[in-house]
């Protein structure tokens, strides 16, 4: 077990790095595109490949080529994807400098249960002025619109019915334009789900807390995701400059209040 996790480990975090590649050959790609390949990067700590090629090699296969071709590609194919577990112990023993495991598994119990209880403290605060928000009348966007005095900038609430929370008089202290072109960036993460990828990603970072790139990955996910709202907003005929303008404008009402802006919450990301 132990050398599938280590390669598990290991060949996700080739795919980070393949990634972080890619990303950078797409850099005047959209940011949708590259989004996606973080995204990927992301599943891919999910899937356990070193799991399945350990299971393909107990499945017998018809040999067409020679035993000396086979063993040689396979050896190079192992040694790469999976150098813990083709050193040849066996994935099935337990040897003796892994019987106390029960440390290591506590460090590692200790640190997913105080990522998983952030999210969760994070997620009720969020919930509590979700029950306690207003409905708002006179938008027509699709999904319900609220507001809360304890809502500090525009935020979506939840994966299969989302909620536009907004604060208490925002309506009022952007012009139109500038109201719709915000809305508009709001609704772009409804459209793309946002919230359920972003929860998977949560998950991740919860399981491999200890990785460095699974925390980085998390960062570009939400520059990514950002970027490629304010494309589709742009470009669904928002002018940039209101749009510029509607962006500083919720900043100076996210400054005003002294707590964290809701559009940091999990419910926003």
């Amino acid at each position: 077990m132990i050398p599938l996790i280590a390669d598990h480990v290991w060949q996700s975090s080739l795919f980070a790095a393949a990634a972080g590649i890619v990303t950078l050959a797409l850099r005047t790609n959209r940011a949708r595109v590259r989004y996606a390949v973080w995204f990927a990067a992301s599943m891919k700590f999910l899937i356990p490949f070193a799991a399945l090629i350990w299971l393909g090699g107990l499945t017998p296969r018809p040999v067409r080529e020679s035993p000396t071709v086979r063993a040689g590609w396979i050896s190079v194919a192992l040694k790469v994807g999976a150098p813990v577990a083709s050193r040849g112990e066996p994935v099935t023993s337990v040897p003796a400098h892994h019987n106390n495991l029960l440390p290591a598994a506590l460090i590692w119990g200790v640190g997913f249960s105080v990522v998983a209880a952030l999210w969760i403290v994070r997620w009720r605060r969020v919930a509590r002025l979700r029950h306690t928000a207003a409905p708002v009348s006179g938008f027509a966007i699709g999904i319900p619109v609220m507001s809360s005095h304890g809502v500090f900038g525009p935020a979506v609430w939840g994966f299969f019915r989302p909620v536009l929370l907004l604060p208490e008089g925002f309506a009022q202290r952007l012009d139109p334009a500038q109201l719709r072109a915000i809305v508009a960036h709001e609704l772009c993460h409804v459209r793309r789900k946002d919230n359920l990828t972003a929860a998977i990603h949560m998950l991740v970072q919860a399981i491999f807390w200890f990785h460095p790139l699974v925390w980085w990955i998390g960062a570009k996910l939400i520059e990514e995701r950002e970027r490629a709202c304010d494309e589709a907003v742009v470009s669904s005929g928002n002018p940039p400059r209101v749009y510029a303008e509607g962006i500083l404008n919720v900043c100076k009402i996210c400054l005003e209040s002294p707590l964290a802006c809701v559009a940091e919450s999990p419910a926003r990301t």
